[in-house]
């Protein structure tokens, strides 16, 4: 009878599918509310990647912070802890200083511009995170667009840079974006995301400066007033894999994900481009009040942002700053 049993289960094992009983479970962990675009981006990778690997690998998405905040996220992928993340590598500087280059205020002030700088696979912006993310167990397979940060608050109308002195603003763990605030007189207050909403709420903060697909999204504008369109760092991020679960997979495998991040970035990036107008007018509709600043303020700004290009030139190295130099004036003269 016992060998009957086991004649059974092995006619049955045999009777599962391959891509069934080999399949790869992974988690994937994000910041970003359910709907933004880099939610969707990462949705349609998970499904992509399930697709063309026939269900060999199927990931399942966290998104919205249930898995923490991007250093949380940043900290488990280099441990192997986490398979995959849609990161904000600029939160990340704690970890690398270098995470956060592409943050250096007004890089770029254009789409076009943000194309030719940002998603140049041999520029000097994706060959430094890339290495750098490599150095600490995480491959970058792609990069996506979260928009061009701009300035909220509560309490007043910022029109010029001298509106920011005095205000309180939450900013992410990126040394970039605190020398901007800082050199403009304002109080930059470094906090992990899944906390900001409480703490505009509450008057810890003054404001923050999310732009607008991410302040409606995660219902930031509902603890704000004034929204301004500094423009002062356009924020990209990663499809991030730890470097435990890319070494688990045969070469065709991963050629097959990185395909699917790529497709996904790509997707994303023209969803939320082609949002952002719709994003600013439901901003309006829940009462915040859009300033966008004039010539002359806009200068004042980004005289303000060479501050910290020259504060740091000493993290992220002089021959990275002058041929990320270059590329810029090679972009604008392109226009």
């Amino acid at each position: 009878m016992r060998k009957l049993v086991l004649a059974v289960l092995a006619i049955m094992a045999c009777a599962i599918p391959l891509e069934t009983a080999s399949a790869a479970r992974a988690r994937l962990g994000h910041v970003f509310a359910q709907g933004n675009a880099a939610d969707e981006a990462s949705q349609i990778f998970a499904r992509l990647v399930k697709e063309r690997t026939n269900g060999e690998i199927d990931i399942t998405v966290f998104p919205n912070s249930q898995l923490g905040g991007d250093e949380a996220l940043g900290r488990d992928l280099s441990r192997g802890g986490l398979d995959f993340a849609f990161l904000n590598i600029g939160s990340l500087s704690g970890l690398d200083p270098l995470l956060d280059i592409h943050y250096l205020p007004y890089i770029a002030t254009t789409p076009q511009q943000v194309d030719r700088i940002f998603y140049n696979l041999e520029g000097i912006l994706q060959r430094t995170l890339t290495g750098t993310l490599a150095r600490h167990n995480m491959v970058a397979l792609a990069y996506f667009e979260l928009d061009f940060r701009a300035v909220t608050n509560s309490r007043q109308p910022v029109n010029t840079a001298a509106d920011l002195r005095g205000l309180k603003i939450r900013v992410p763990g990126s040394a970039a974006i605190r020398s901007f605030f800082e050199a403009a007189g304002a109080q930059a207050v470094t906090m992990p995301m899944p906390n900001l909403f409480v703490a505009l709420q509450q008057g810890t903060v003054d404001g923050q400066d999310n732009g607008a697909s991410i302040t409606y999204n995660s219902r930031l504008f509902e603890a704000q007033r004034y929204m301004t369109l500094t423009n002062h760092v356009y924020a990209m991020g990663s499809v991030t894999v730890s470097s435990r679960f890319w070494n688990s997979l045969a070469e065709d495998k991963r050629a097959i994900v990185r395909q699917a991040a790529l497709d996904a970035a790509r997707q994303g990036n023209a969803l939320n481009r082609a949002a952002n107008e719709e994003f600013l007018q439901k901003l309006r509709a829940g009462g915040v009040n859009i300033v966008v600043p004039g010539r002359e303020a806009m200068a004042e700004f980004a005289r303000i942002g060479q501050v910290g290009w020259q504060k740091l030139e000493s993290v992220y190295g002089a021959d990275r700053l002058a041929e990320l130099r270059r590329e810029m004036a090679a972009a604008a003269k392109a226009e």
